[in-house]
């Protein structure tokens, strides 16, 4: 067998295999010779079917067949022998092969990428210093009131956080566009909920007042029809409300689910609710770093397969849908460097996925359902959604690994409980 191995580009390789005509054809005959003893063919005996007879019948079918198994087989030993690891099945051309002739055919795959030495994790973070103080409860609590909050309509002008019930129509260039009309929406100023620009042009309104505004959509803005257009919205106000918020007291805690020690009794589970999400958002933002930095110190290439694999599973999940094309192929390709950083990083430092954390991990998403030990037992039944909570665990082992035992240069930075939480809707973001 000889094999040649071409650089096609990039991570693209086409590998040039050949393989002798006596191998091909040594089991050609082998595969007819014993079909003539067992064939059953009209006009003769079992087991007296002359060779050239078979061979004329079924000599191509087997010739087939055979070189089918071959190009399989002497496709890993090419492989195996040049040391490349394709992403993906490689994309075979055959040439035909008559007898006598030696078998050629032509692989193409991408391989994966080779990196040259030890992964550099020489990288600087900021571990943020923070504690749930009790203006961050408060704040909180604030929030929890303006969820349970009623609406009381008032005869002045709209202020921050009032809100305005109007009716609108929207023009891009004269022409309407898709989702431009609405009627009697509630809008809350302040909430951001409407496109840059919108709320704080209701402000100063009053019921009955009607103002065209002016706005710009966002170049990111998901409709690409009106993305980073000028547009104008005809308004109606049909009244304008402030916010009534609920008192602190039994039956605020109670609404809550806390029936025991009143706002005393809500006040610790929210302190302590905030303390468990600040642990999650600390191991976020020091693994968000970290990630960043690798990427950072260690560019590499990756597979287009790869990418577009990924691709695919992001739009198939619902935080990544609406993202443009260039912002899914970014965040695609983020994710599948890092899956090669860590891999690599895992192989080198012979980092093993830790059985009692994978537990731990399904533990705590089953804790959150009526009935904790059927999820646990349905996650070590499924092999696949298993992987994705060791994949997960795995990505911590290594950010513990680094920060152990790697080259991070830390320091700390006093940081507040909504810095953090920032930083981690940007991060996302």
């Amino acid at each position: 067998m000889q094999v040649s191995v071409e650089n096609a580009g990039g991570l693209e390789r086409r590998m040039t295999v050949q393989v002798p005509a006596e191998r091909i054809d040594q089991e050609v005959g082998s595969r007819l010779q014993s079909m003539s003893r067992s064939v059953r063919l009209d006009g003769f005996r079992p087991g007296k079917v002359p060779l050239n007879v078979v061979e004329k019948k079924f000599g191509k079918q087997v010739r087939l067949e055979v070189m089918n198994q071959v190009i399989h087989s002497t496709l890993q030993e090419a492989l195996t022998q040049e040391n490349l690891r394709p992403v993906s099945e490689p994309k075979i051309e055959p040439n035909e092969s008559q007898p006598g002739q030696s078998l050629e055919f032509v692989a193409t795959f991408e391989v994966f990428p080779e990196l040259a030495g030890p992964i550099d994790d020489n990288i600087a973070i900021t571990r943020p210093v923070v504690e749930v103080a009790d203006a961050d409860v408060n704040a909180m609590l604030d929030k929890l009131r303006k969820q349970r909050a009623t609406w009381s309509e008032v005869d002045r002008d709209a202020q921050l956080d009032d809100q305005v019930v109007i009716d609108f129509e929207g023009t891009v260039d004269g022409e309407s566009f898709t989702g431009n009309k609405g009627e009697k929406m509630p809008v809350v100023l302040g909430s951001n909920s409407m496109i840059p620009g919108f709320e704080e042009q209701l402000v100063g309104l009053s019921n009955g007042a009607e103002k065209t505004l002016l706005v710009t959509f966002p170049d990111d803005y998901p409709s690409a029809e009106v993305a980073g257009k000028d547009a104008e919205f005809s308004i109606k106000v049909h009244a304008v409300s402030e916010m009534v918020l609920p008192e602190l007291d039994a039956d605020f805690a109670r609404a809550f689910g806390v029936a025991d020690r009143g706002m005393e009794g809500l006040r610790e589970e929210v302190t302590n609710n905030m303390q468990r999400e600040l642990k999650q958002l600390l191991k976020g933002n020091l693994k968000d770093q970290i990630f960043s930095g690798l990427l950072e110190k260690n560019p590499i290439e990756v597979p287009h397969s790869l990418v577009e694999n990924e691709i695919v599973q992001l739009r198939a999940q619902q935080e990544y849908q609406g993202l443009d094309p260039d912002a899914l192929q970014k965040t695609a390709e983020r994710r599948v460097k890092l899956g090669v950083l860590i891999s690599e990083i895992v192989k080198q430092n012979q980092i093993q996925v830790d059985p009692d954390r994978v537990r731990e991990a399904v533990e705590t998403i089953a804790a959150s359902y009526e009935k904790p030990e059927e999820v646990i037992q349905w996650y070590y039944g499924n092999q696949k959604m298993l992987a994705g909570i060791q994949s997960a665990v795995l990505e911590e082992q290594v950010v513990d690994w680094l920060i152990e035992n790697g080259g991070l240069k830390v320091k700390e930075k006093q940081a507040s409980f909504d810095e953090l939480v920032d930083a981690a809707k940007q991060s996302k973001g």
